[in-house]
């Protein structure tokens, strides 16, 4: 009786509502995660990481969580069938790392030209994109939820300078999604790596230019060794949302406490991951610059132009391919224009003005 009273009482803090303990325990269920970012790995490893050992700590012991970084026990590229087969619970990735499951994947990450955090997050939560999410991850034997977002990330690394749209031309360049096959247009041959790949193929040649995250994160990739123009806001990464991915016959057979504990931690992580990466992206940005010497620029409105029509022509291959993909892209741009115009006449003419009053868009 007095572990009933000491149940039925308790409450899990952190998530913005306390939710309840289950009255009668549940029995502990093994929660296998696999993830596609290297242990320890700063911003996207150590999230990942973190929000293992959350759900763990908010389930109360409903969950025995054992996280395995990326080459633990799945290759980083493996861990969609790894969970889709039911040998492991869920996986923490980058959505449109799947794209050749389906293209509809890739509006569940980012695409070029698309959503920011704000924006994304709108559409998910109350525009209906979840229930498209839970339709595309669903015909795969899954269903996720956010658990992570970069941000608008930047254009990428470059042995030379960009100066327009032709000098992209025979690049070999690691960026996955549907930002590479932007890229693809304009004659960049494209590769998708795994990030503990990235820096090896740098260096060996394999690859002579490459996008990642931001400053935050890149800093700690030393791709300043290598190649020292970085170039920043790119159009393939608006949001970069990251995906806590379930095999969805293992999570329907949860409680409603147990699937309560999993989406308030995700949706904590959600927002922990992205303070986290502009709180730090400043400070790493002046590392970069003053004890490594980068070169920082920005692409001119004529790449812009020419990154415009390339995305157009992506967008009209992409719904050809898959119905999936023709139906989010129909809601997707659809939210776009309804959220984005508001967020522009409000949130976006704020920022450009204040930024114009206060000098920060300048250098």
């Amino acid at each position: 009786m007095e572990r009933r009273k000491f149940l039925k009482g308790a409450a899990l803090a952190g998530t913005g509502a306390a939710i309840a303990a289950p009255a009668i325990a549940q029995g502990t269920k093994e929660l296998n995660i696999v993830s596609t970012w290297p242990r320890d790995f700063p911003g996207l490893g150590t999230s990942a990481q973190r929000l293992a050992a959350r759900i763990e700590q908010l389930s109360q012991g409903a969950f025995k969580v054992n996280y395995f970084a990326s080459g633990e026990r799945v290759k980083a590229f493996d861990s969609f069938d790894e969970v889709a087969s039911g040998n492991s619970q869920a996986y923490i990735a980058a959505d449109y790392y799947w794209v050749g499951k389906d293209p509809a994947f890739a509006y569940f990450t980012a695409v070029p030209f698309g959503m920011t955090v704000d924006e994304w997050n709108a559409w998910i939560m109350y525009a209906g994109g979840q229930e498209l999410w839970d339709k595309v991850s669903g015909s795969f034997g899954l269903k996720a939820f956010p658990c992570g977002a970069t941000g608008t990330q930047a254009g990428g690394w470059f042995a030379k300078e960009i100066n327009s749209p032709e000098d992209f031309k025979g690049l070999k360049m690691r960026i996955p999604g549907l930002g590479g096959t932007v890229m693809s247009k304009l004659g960049v041959s494209t590769i998708s790596l795994p990030g503990g790949q990235i820096y090896e193929n740098l260096v060996s040649g394999a690859i002579d230019a490459t996008e990642w995250v931001g400053p935050y994160n890149d800093y700690f990739m030393k791709f300043y060794e290598v190649t020292k123009y970085y170039y920043t806001s790119g159009m393939h990464e608006p949001n970069a949302n990251i995906a806590f991915g379930m095999n969805a016959e293992w999570y329907g057979n949860l409680s409603d406490w147990e699937k309560a504990v999993i989406e308030a931690a995700c949706k904590e992580e959600n927002n922990n991951m992205f303070s986290e990466v502009q709180a730090k992206n400043g400070e790493y940005l002046t590392k970069l610059i003053e004890d490594h010497g980068v070169n920082v620029a920005s692409y001119g409105d004529d790449i812009w132009d020419a990154f415009g029509e390339a995305a157009a022509q992506v967008f009209e291959e992409t719904r050809a391919k898959s119905a999936l993909a023709a139906e989010v892209d129909d809601a997707f741009q659809k939210a776009l224009r309804e959220i984005g115009k508001s967020m522009a006449l409000m949130q976006g003419q704020f920022t450009s003005q204040r930024n114009r009053v206060l000098g920060l868009d300048e250098g």
